[in-house]
């Protein structure tokens, strides 16, 4: 993996549950938010992941700040249309300013605590006149995801249990005082893209486009500056790094039950050789992946939790005795560990909400 997906809280438990035995939701809250190894912040594609500070800045030079700023022109003009009376660059720097005053008083705090002690943080302002996706939202919705894209303050403990989206807001220095240099965009997109070709690589430029959310140009300039090599993959010409070429020895085959926005089926665009026939019911028309079941190093199926919390799953092929006792056992597994908690993907798929039901 290069990071986790974190757009839903849940992914970020399950898929480091999927590869690290024995490990307890107490020890993924631990690293969030008490050693605070790992840290929640905006990546690749505009969403939201999971990752160790160092790699983390990486992913802000590569891709975050482009996207903050972006972010923020977005907002002043909505904030303009929607009020054109008021400067509203100044009027936003004054919020933020009086939103940072509030975060040292209190020093972590929910978006509700702090609409308290900024009541401009509840102004309604209007969006998108005359598009599809027109509509109406608080400013503390749009503004606390732009202070964090633009590292100012970060996602802490969330409200209620490890399910729950509602996170609490910190300080970014507040929450980690010592934080490694954020390198030059080149270098960050650089260092990025070597970690998704020694991580997924060979895969095409397709994929790599897809999954880095870089602009093409930029994207062809970070590989021109590495080591890689051409090869011949099913869908086409792909690339590898030059130093990666000897073919991976295969493992035993084993039963896996991942999550939706998993890292490992969200890291390619083409996905057929893992996938099969199986897209349309595993993925929702954006590319999100819902929860699949692995055997084998290939999707076969996909799972969903009852409202008693128990884990059932759908095998859409023939996979053979040894293998469907192999899932059968994981999904017992994994309702045990749940212990009766249910969650429910952010991006359900039509055959995942069949099997809920």
């Amino acid at each position: 993996m290069v990071g986790l997906h974190a757009s839903d809280p849940t992914t970020v438990f399950l898929a480091a549950r999927a590869r690290i035995p024995g490990l307890v939701v107490a020890d993924v809250e631990r690293a969030l938010y008490e050693t605070r190894d790992v840290l929640r912040v905006l990546g690749m594609r505009r969403t939201l992941f999971v990752l160790p500070p160092d790699l983390a800045v990486i992913v802000r030079a590569a891709c975050a700040e482009p996207i903050a700023r972006a972010e923020r022109r977005r907002l002043v003009g909505f904030m303009e249309a929607s009020i054109p009376e008021r400067d509203a660059a100044a009027w936003l720097s004054t919020v933020e300013a009086d939103t940072l005053a509030a975060l040292d008083r209190l020093g972590v705090a929910a978006a509700t605590e702090l609409t308290r002690e900024v009541p401009a943080l509840a102004e309604q302002f209007h969006f998108g006149a005359g598009k599809r996706w027109e509509g109406t939202v608080g400013l503390s919705t749009r503004l606390l995801f732009l202070m964090a894209a633009e590292w100012k303050i970060v996602r802490a403990r969330p409200r209620g249990s490890w399910v729950s989206g509602q996170y609490r807001w910190s300080r970014l220095e507040t929450w980690v005082p010592e934080l490694p240099p954020t390198p030059s965009p080149e270098a960050g997109r650089r260092t990025l893209i070597e970690r998704w070709l020694a991580t997924f690589g060979p895969g095409t430029e397709r994929d790599l486009a897809w999954w880095s959310g870089l602009p093409l140009g930029q994207l062809r300039a970070a590989l021109a500056s590495l080591d890689v090599a051409t090869v011949r993959l099913d869908e086409g010409e792909g690339i590898a790094l030059a130093t990666d070429l000897e073919p991976t020895p295969a493992g035993e085959p084993a039963a896996t039950l991942l999550p939706g926005l998993d890292p490992t089926p969200m890291g390619w665009k083409l996905r057929a050789w893992f996938l099969g026939p199986h897209g349309e019911a595993l993925f929702d028309t954006n590319g999100n992946a819902g929860p699949t079941v692995w055997w084998d190093g290939r999707i076969v199926g996909a799972w969903s939790q009852r409202p008693d919390g128990s884990v059932v799953h759908l095998l859409l092929e023939d996979v053979g005795r040894e293998a469907a006792d192999a899932v059968e056992a994981e999904a017992a597994s994994m309702t045990e560990w749940f212990e009766g908690v249910r969650v429910m993907p952010r991006f359900p798929t039509a055959l995942q909400k069949e099997l809920a039901s």
